[in-house]
């Protein structure tokens, strides 16, 4: 087993954190946060240098790299700026992946190349009031009208919205179907006409923050379904499976980030005339945030392996999800504690850090979700 990165990726790795230390400075991601708004000035300086399409075929514009590849982007660009390892990853899941998996030789052109240009921005609108975990439970539907479809409907937490060209939107097509059955995706633009949007007040990740939706008989065509008829389904779990590892990889190098900021206010701060670090109770909370983060980026990176070996499985992505997430949870909690009263203060970062790891057991799958699939798929 070779846990090394070629020198091919080594080389990724520090040119992107070259880039990301004069794009995205802390100064710049605290402005961000405070004002509310998407790293946009640090988006389009990676999208110009092509970091968007690092797993896009290069027939697309993109790098033609793997999975591991695309994590090593996303966890190095997590650890500048969680926000913006979360706009990375919803373009490069839902704008790139998700079409090449899915869509139509015109959807590919359409979309692929422009997204990877840094030109589209999706959002994905799937969660509703009433389905949430149980996320085959949707009502959102799509009414055919002779050659068009109308969606009507209301979806909450749609990220992405503020800044999105186009949005992937999940329907109902078949009320009569099974649960798990008689949906379809749709991707139409963000501005058509009877698409309305509210951005929702967060607790954190404020610069990209999440909206509710409202479809007000939205008209769409056949050629903007995504997939097939009736089978959005099948491909939702697909799409689902590279957002659980975008999301990780994106979450520890956060996580690595408050490591390393609790690391150096340790070995700075001083009290009875010592660095803190030099107490057990300090050091032992230090050296807990590390096991955490080499840990999760191992999980990272062995299920990016299996992804691109084809043998990602839902049992290695929920045990990922899990173990990313409650990982950055527990690391900025004790970042916080290690920093103190510099920790509370909005005035450094890893405040930022305590508020947007709060999202990760609960978004895009909570921790009991993932804990309920590892259990199915143990056969218990």
């Amino acid at each position: 087993m070779d846990f090394e990165f070629d020198e091919k990726q080594k080389l990724m790795q520090r040119t992107l954190d070259d880039l990301l230390k004069r794009v995205c400075p802390q100064e710049y991601s605290m402005e961000c946060d405070e004002k509310g708004e998407a790293p946009m000035e640090a988006y389009k300086e990676m999208a110009k240098d092509g970091w968007i399409g690092v797993s896009t075929p290069e027939e697309f514009g993109g790098m033609g790299g793997n999975e591991i590849d695309m994590s090593i982007v996303l966890e190095t660009a997590g650890h500048h700026y969680l926000d913006l390892g979360t706009m990375i990853f919803r373009n490069i899941c839902y704008g790139c992946d998700a079409i090449l998996t899915s869509g139509t030789p015109e959807q590919k052109k359409k979309f692929v190349t422009s997204t990877v240009k840094g030109e589209t921005y999706f959002a994905f609108s799937l969660t509703e009031p009433d389905a949430g975990s149980d996320a085959a439970s949707i009502i959102t539907r799509a009414d055919r009208e002779q050659d068009v479809f109308k969606i009507t409907g209301t979806k909450n937490y749609t990220s992405g919205m503020p800044i999105a060209t186009d949005v992937l939107v999940a329907v109902r097509t078949n009320k009569n179907a099974k649960k798990h059955e008689g949906i379809t995706n749709f991707i139409i633009p963000a501005d058509r006409e009877g698409i309305e949007w509210k951005k929702l007040r967060l607790m954190g990740h404020r610069a990209m923050g999440t909206c509710e939706v409202h479809y007000n008989g939205v008209e769409a065509s056949e050629t903007e379904i995504l997939g097939d008829l009736d089978d959005g389904w099948n491909g939702l779990m697909k799409y689902i499976t590279t957002e659980r590892l975008c999301l990780s990889a994106a979450r520890t190098g956060a996580a690595a980030s408050a490591l390393k900021m609790a690391i150096k206010h340790a070995q700075e701060r001083h009290q009875f005339g010592r660095p803190i670090g030099k107490f057990q109770a300090v050091s032992h909370m230090i050296t807990e945030m590390h096991t955490l983060v080499d840990t999760a980026r191992l999980q990272v990176y062995r299920f990016a392996w299996l992804a691109s070996q084809g043998h990602a499985g839902r049992l290695e992505a929920a045990t990922l999800k899990l173990y990313a997430a409650e990982a950055y949870k527990k690391v900025a909690d004790l970042g916080v504690q290690v920093l103190g009263g510099y920790g509370y203060s909005a005035e450094f970062p890893m405040e930022r850090h305590y508020r947007d790891a709060r999202l990760a057991t609960i978004g895009a799958g909570s921790s009991e979700i993932q804990r309920n699939i590892i259990a199915k798929e143990l056969g218990l």
